[in-house]
């Protein structure tokens, strides 16, 4: 078999490869193979909650590159990361770009020739088209006739394209934190020391970070230290799998079943699952390991919520429960080692875990010296944000939200205990002045609960009034993401939606909001937040009123004379929840993008009607008669666009006097009929009914476009039948714009 013949030319500042006219490429039984393209980068330890965004992005960059420069991988690229690796594997790309041939025109015929000899202009188009004067073509133009020329662009090779690329496609990888690690303008999350980068056996050129790539990898830190030879591209996941490095699929499934082994030790007992620290764990190691510890069972004593957070956010370790989810007083570990034979890491793991349980014991005894009541004053001295106030302030303001909230939602029928939220209110940020929180931040909110829990928050207050006051200071940071569970009261509902609400207002008020994918202060995930409150629970609370009131706690404040004007301010933060509620519809209910939208354009101010509407309009989109309706609404909405766009006046005053079409005599007398009978079911919130009310008219509309010309020359019966258009579009698009609806084939 012949050997490829590879020719290396140098550019001005980079080396490039080409392929030689003699170079068929690689083959295999007389069959072209197209080159594996791998990409490692091999760093210290990079932060594990920021692994998967940044190897997503990576992966991301690369296939664009590739499709951009023509080179696209024959299957889907895969990928591999670890704690100290970045790596994609991308089968089967071209090993050079395909050529490319275009026709281009050049200079007018009557300039490039003079006494049938070419002049300047035909020679220095021949030039650049790189033929001769012979064999330039004429074509002749709209113009009139030019001359033309074949142009083939020769593709370029593969290592060539990358090796100039890949470096700006891997220091643009956005991290939420970089290091400046090498020269002052050259960033990256953790310093580089290696570099893989492959076409099957052949290393690309490739330089990034003053590291040159080479056919060398790393393997484990400890288990294997030596250097790791990759032979081939393809061969990369065994060469790790030999060095001690497992792809993410297989360290979580080597975590998993080492969790199980380590717990069937303790009859009747299972490790709690936790996705979040899973996914950690996973990032954090390489050859993962579990082993089991214990500690003292008088810790016990705590609540739970803080020996879970300790043992989670802090260690890292994985709680063991017995069938009847009760706390049992040992943990799991997971190791980046093949084990601990001896027992020397099980015995230091818990002694650091016994020395932070007896911080948080000394914490909660010492918090309890002080009850949450007596700590709503040190609120003052405790900064919400520097233009809004401290957290007193805000603790007012939220107080005043949740008394309009649990008055509106109490005069709809929804019980409420006015007096529970108050008090909530008054007790939810307390906990920021407590020891214990100030150690574990992660515990805000559930501190506050589990203290109203077992202290007298008032003389004579019933058991059962402190425990829901508990639970709503428990719950009302919830949800914190759009997997969480909203808050478990209808209290607590209350609560959370004031306090998120509170904080969005008074962020946007001083220009604060998310821009892009930067998000500092969490607002849309608070705003999700307040809608997976309004619509679990069903709170029948306008999204407009809640903004309104919202800024209005801020009254003569400080921070309201830094406030942006009413009108702007107003529009931003509508514009901000449609966004959030589009998303809540979309992202977890999973209604299709059309359906979402159609809802919306009709109402985006109340998220419990605009969830039943989108069930409603779900439920029938794919019925003949709503198809052919959604196809007329389209109509009906370029016919008035147009007819606006052109001048011509278009109201809802409709003259039956001027009908002159039997088809439109029928839809003039329908329209107030049904749309009667749409608004009172439209009213009772009975919108499969409304719907099929709407689905009567589709016989006189089809009827009415079939036998009736709208854009006749008489002024007057042409504003007439766009009246009817338009009464016809306001009377039935109050539940949805169908026209948004997209229809088969469309």
């Amino acid at each position: 078999m012949p050997q490829p013949v590879r020719a290396e030319h140098v550019s001005p500042g980079r080396q490039s490869w080409v392929r030689c006219e003699n170079d068929p490429g690689p083959e295999r039984d007389g069959i072209k193979q197209m080159p594996d393209f791998l990409l490692e980068i091999g760093t210290e330890e990079i932060p594990a909650r920021m692994i998967a965004s940044a190897q997503q992005e990576l992966q991301r960059r690369v296939a664009d590159l590739l499709s951009r420069e023509r080179l696209p991988a024959a299957t889907e690229i895969s990928h591999v990361d670890t704690p100290r690796r970045l790596a994609i594997l991308a089968p089967g790309i071209p090993d050079a770009q395909p050529d490319v041939s275009e026709q281009i025109t050049g200079p007018a015929v009557s300039v490039s020739f003079k006494d049938r000899q070419p002049t300047n202009a035909a020679h220095a188009f021949a030039k650049k088209a790189g033929v001769e004067v012979a064999q330039l073509e004429r074509v002749t133009t709209p113009k009139g006739e030019y001359l033309s020329a074949k142009v083939t662009k020769r593709g370029r090779s593969a290592a060539e394209i990358l090796a100039e690329l890949l470096p700006k496609e891997i220091a643009s990888i956005y991290w939420p934190k970089n290091m400046y690690w090498r020269k002052p303008n050259e960033r990256f999350v953790r310093p580089v020391r290696w570099l893989v980068a492959m076409l099957d056996d052949q290393v690309i050129p490739l330089e990034f970070g003053g590291i040159r790539a080479s056919n060398g990898t790393r393997g484990h830190r400890v288990l294997f230290p030596g250097a790791v030879v990759i032979s081939r591209s393809s061969e990369y996941s065994e060469n790790l799998r030999n060095a001690k490095v497992l792809c993410r699929a297989e360290r979580e499934q080597q975590i998993r079943k080492a969790l199980d082994a380590a717990t069937r030790t303790i009859p009747g007992a299972r490790w709690r699952e936790d996705p979040s620290l899973l996914d950690t764990v996973v990032n954090l190691t390489e050859w993962p390991s579990a082993i089991l510890g214990s500690f003292d069972r008088e810790f016990l004593e705590l609540p739970e919520e803080v020996l879970v957070t300790v043992m989670r956010d802090h260690q890292k370790y994985f709680a063991i429960e017995d069938v009847k989810g009760k706390l049992l007083p040992n943990f799991l570990a997971v190791l980046n080692t093949d084990g601990d034979p001896q027992g020397l890491i099980r015995h230091g793991n818990e002694r650091v875990l016994r020395a932070r349980f007896n911080d948080a014991r000394f914490f909660w005894q010492t918090d309890q010296k002080h009850p949450l009541r007596d700590r709503v004053s040190w609120l003052k001295n405790v900064t919400f944000q520097k233009d809004l106030g401290s957290y007193y302030e805000k603790t007012l303001r939220v107080q005043r939200l949740c008394s309009w909230l649990t008055e509106t939602i109490k005069q709809k029928g929804i019980a409420v205990r006015p007096g529970v939220v108050h008090k909530a209110a008054c007790l939810a940020k307390t906990d920021l002045t407590t020891e214990l929180v100030k150690e574990f931040t992660e515990l805000q909110g559930i501190v506050g609960g589990l203290y109203a829990r077992v202290q007298n928050l008032d003389r004579g207050m019933p058991d059962a009034t402190r425990q829901l006051i508990a639970q709503t200071i428990y719950d009302h940071y919830k949800p914190v993401s759009a997997e969480d569970s909203v808050p478990r009261s209808v209290e607590g509902a209350v609560l959370s939606i004031a306090d998120k609400a509170e904080t969005i207002a008074g962020m946007f008020a001083l220009g604060l909001q998310p821009t892009g994918s930067k998000d500092p202060f969490a607002l849309r995930r608070q705003a999700n937040g307040i809608v997976k409150a309004m619509a679990e629970h069903k709170l029948p609370i306008l999204i407009s009123d809640l903004i309104k009131l919202a800024r209005e706690t801020y009254a003569g404040s400080v921070a309201e004379k830094k406030f942006a004007q009413g009108t702007n301010y107003a529009n931003a933060l509508g514009a901000f929840f449609r966004e959030r509620i589009e998303f809540y519809l979309r992202d977890q209910l999973g209604y299709a993008y059309d359906v979402v939208n159609a809802v919306l354009m009709a109402d985006a101010d109340d998220v419990v009607d605009a969830v039943a509407r989108a069930a409603a309009v779900s439920e029938v989109r794919s019925s003949a008669d709503f198809a052919s309706i959604s196809v007329a609404f389209k109509r009906i909405k370029n016919i008035l666009h147009q007819a606006r766009e052109t001048g011509k006046e278009v109201s809802s005053a409709v003259d039956s006097s001027l009908f002159q079409e039997e088809a439109e005599r029928k839809l003039g007398a329908e329209i107030p009929e049904i749309a009667q009978a749409v608004a009172q079911f439209r009213q009772a919130r009975e919108y499969s009914r409304a719907l099929t009310e709407i689905s009567r008219i589709r016989p006189a509309v089809d009827a009415f476009f079939d036998k009736v010309m709208v854009m006749v020359e008489d002024e007057r019966l042409r504003a007439n039948r766009l009246a009817l258009l338009q009464t016809l579009l306001k009377e039935f698009s109050t539940i949805a714009d169908f026209s948004e609806i997209v229809t088969q084939g469309k």
